[in-house]
């Protein structure tokens, strides 16, 4: 098993940060390089406990299904989702939000197993492992930028 362990300070609310993190339009603002969407489950607004969504996106060149359930979830501190079916063996991304003082500390833990043995193990080694950690760091960039906006210019914007 793989683990991505990133924190991410961010000028704003834990509640701020933990809305926009579950926010379907954030996630694929956040995914717009990968050409990323949702074919199945919920497409627009906050997912909540128990929702699922299937997204499909180009990732390494290779059109790709992920469908994910948010399995854990206490507002505004935790949530976790779940690989259901996807090209991971397994995956799981938890996201904490610790308040620090007038910020938050966003942490993500996101642990996977690829398919394959020793040659899916080389492949993480080489090339995957760097993939999604770049794939976090942009949607935790897009996340930190959205919530250190202007509140009000955010709403009227809407990203």
């Amino acid at each position: 098993m793989a683990c991505i362990l990133m924190h991410t300070l961010i000028h704003a609310t834990p509640e701020r940060c933990f809305d926009l993190s579950r926010d379907a339009a954030v996630h694929l603002l956040s995914t717009d390089h990968t050409h990323e969407r949702v074919v199945a489950g919920r497409s627009s607004g906050l997912f909540e406990l128990g929702d699922a969504v299937t997204w499909e996106a180009v990732h390494l060149g290779i059109r790709q299904q992920l469908e994910v359930r948010i399995s854990r979830f206490d507002r505004p501190h935790f949530f976790e989702d779940t690989m259901v079916r996807g090209a991971f063996r397994s995956m799981r991304h938890e996201h904490h939000f610790r308040r620090d003082g007038n910020s938050t500390i966003m942490t993500d833990i996101f642990d996977y197993t690829v398919p394959a043995g020793p040659l899916g193990r080389l492949f993480d080694e080489l090339c995957l492992k760097s993939y999604m950690t770049r794939l976090l760091e942009k949607r935790n960039r897009v996340i930190k930028a959205i919530a250190e906006k202007d509140r009000v210019t955010f709403q009227a914007s809407r990203y």
